[in-house]
């Protein structure tokens, strides 16, 4: 099972959603992301927000057109795409891809994506994903993992997200490392690229993100 949840973000920085048509797909919308969900002709199965971004008619047009909605006030100790968020994990599906959640408001595109920092997520075995129109956002805990080419998405970079990133490895890379140190704040492994079809990454100590982008 796979769940994609849809936010509020600007809706032309969203990605052709044929890419992702998978079967066994969950979509989940958030605010004004299941008015955009029901324009597209995308059934959400479960709704989260305060709505104070839709009107009136698109509020009663949602609540008649959901089986199961999550109204929350909009003062909150959590976000609408925290609650979206925490439901989908409890779900235990294999991979958890996250849309509308960049671009707009910086103070929302950071949130989401100090979600994915949170420990209680990466404790958990499922694949998180934010994506739009130019970027692929993860985040991961030590380990070895393979990289495949992705069309139109040349650029691969690794930022550190703790203090320091302990022995990182590239292999398949363009500039390459060996059991590298990287600390926050460091811009050493941006925009690097891989030279074959397929390369691996690594690193013993840390939090890494890797966003994938396209030029």
């Amino acid at each position: 099972m796979i769940i994609h949840i849809l936010g509020g973000g600007p809706i032309d920085l969203l990605p052709n959603f044929q890419l992702f048509r998978e079967k066994e797909v969950i979509w989940v919308g958030v605010d004004r992301g299941v008015h955009t969900l029901f324009t597209m002709g995308l059934q959400p199965m479960i709704a989260f927000g305060d709505f104070d971004s839709v009107s009136e008619k698109e509020f009663l047009f949602i609540k008649n057109s959901l089986t199961e909605l999550k109204v929350f006030k909009p003062e909150k100790d959590e976000t609408d795409m925290e609650h979206a968020l925490n439901w989908a994990i409890d779900q235990k599906p294999e991979m958890i891809r996250i849309f509308g959640a960049t671009g707009g408001r910086l103070d929302h595109m950071f949130a989401n994506i100090q979600l994915l920092i949170n420990p209680s997520m990466q404790q958990r075995d499922i694949q998180i994903e934010i994506i739009d129109h130019k970027n692929i956002i993860q985040l991961k805990v030590p380990g070895t993992y393979p990289v495949h080419k992705i069309k139109n998405k040349k650029y691969i970079s690794f930022i550190p997200i703790s203090p320091e990133v302990k022995g990182l490895t590239l292999k398949g890379f363009k500039y390459p490392l060996t059991e590298y140190q990287i600390d926050i704040g460091s811009s050493r492994c941006i925009s690097n690229e891989l030279i074959n079809d397929c390369g691996t990454f690594s690193f013993s100590e840390g939090i890494l993100m890797i966003i994938r982008s396209t030029d």
